[in-house]
């Protein structure tokens, strides 16, 4: 098997990839024509399309030009130099405001006939999909693709060779989870798989179960359903403000005996409180799971959302909030010193 026969998804106009770089899409054609630095895929009736590393890579070339690199320069190389000027210049990129796209792999003919007709399962995934038997795939073939998060494997039936396969892909570690979708399976090859950690479901699968094993993929360490918490499935967003800060800020009254501070630093307080306590919920099953999880993750939205309308409010109110932290400081040290 080559490249060539994994289909990427999603697959962007040009329209689309000149919203998300921020470039004209005349720019676009001129760097295609000029540098190669065009649409890697073709649909079936010869239009050209940008897939996600199409547009990665854009984003990236796009930030270094706009701060005044020479296309030029910088058209034919890699996307970890890329990464490393643009450390090197102290910027961010273009499209690192978007979460990064969990990778994905879809290996087998129904499976990926099926994708074409449910997108929704794959609309927030780099996806490559392979339409092959499991029979004819081995490990080599995922060498041309970058690392996956997770494989999505279609199976007729489960037996000792394909189970035999499966463990074979999982020890070359072609991906960091693998979710099996089977038509027949007795439950002796099934609690092989379970013990061996890899998910399974059967086929077709429900869109919605598979869109979660899909993010349980990404998490940083994998967790069974109903053995962890929820701050263990979902990665949460690094609180911007502790204790003492929200204290401080709620203490700030400015002329116009403004309460925007204390309010904001109570519905911070109050939101870190929820965000914990829902990263703490005992999962039951995966529905249970799932809408626990978009719980949690609206709820740390919410409170990075509040912070960063508490960091504007004392945004002009700097030497205050320091010097209100200094008093609290200097408060508990003379306590301490009582006690």
């Amino acid at each position: 098997m080559n490249a060539a026969l994994f289909e990427p998804r999603p697959l962007y106009g040009i329209g689309t990839v000149a919203r998300l770089t921020g470039l004209k899409p005349d720019t676009l054609r001129v760097w295609e024509r000029r540098y190669g630095l065009g649409a890697s895929h073709k649909s079936p009736t010869g239009r050209r399309q940008y897939t996600q590393s199409d547009l990665e890579h854009l984003q990236l070339i796009a930030s270094l030009v706009g701060d005044g690199a020479r296309i030029g320069e910088i058209a034919k190389s890699e996307r970890k130099t890329l990464e490393m000027l643009l450390r090197q210049r102290g910027l961010r990129n273009r499209g690192s405001d978007t979460p990064a796209k969990p990778r994905a792999v879809f290996l087998g003919v129904a499976l990926c006939d099926w994708l074409d007709k449910h997108q929704g399962c794959v609309s927030n995934v780099s996806a490559h999909l392979a339409r092959t038997e499991l029979a004819d795939m081995d490990e080599q073939a995922f060498d041309t693709l970058e690392v996956n998060d997770v494989l999505v494997v279609e199976c007729s039936s489960l037996g000792s060779a394909q189970v035999a396969k499966l463990q074979q892909f999982q020890k070359a570690g072609v991906a960091s989870r693998i979710i099996v979708a089977y038509r027949f399976g007795n439950a002796h090859w099934l609690e092989e798989l379970e013990k061996a950690q890899i998910a399974v479901m059967e086929f077709p699968p429900d869109a919605g179960k598979l869109a979660f094993e899909i993010a349980r993929g990404v998490a940083e360490s994998a967790v069974h359903v109903g053995e962890g918490n929820l701050g263990d499935l979902m990665p949460g967003k690094d609180r911007q403000f502790n204790a003492a800060d929200l204290a401080a800020a709620a203490n700030l009254k400015s002329t116009l005996d403004c309460e925007c501070p204390k309010h904001i630093s109570d519905l911070i307080t109050a939101l870190v409180s929820f965000e914990e306590y829902s990263a703490s919920c005992s999962i039951d099953n995966w529905h249970d799971a799932a809408v626990h999880s978009c719980i949690y993750a609206y709820t740390g939205q919410a409170r990075h959302l509040m912070e960063k309308a508490l960091q504007a409010v004392l945004e002009e109110r700097g030497a205050e909030f320091q010097a209100e932290l200094n008093r609290q400081a200097t408060n508990k040290g003379a306590l301490s010193n009582v006690g």
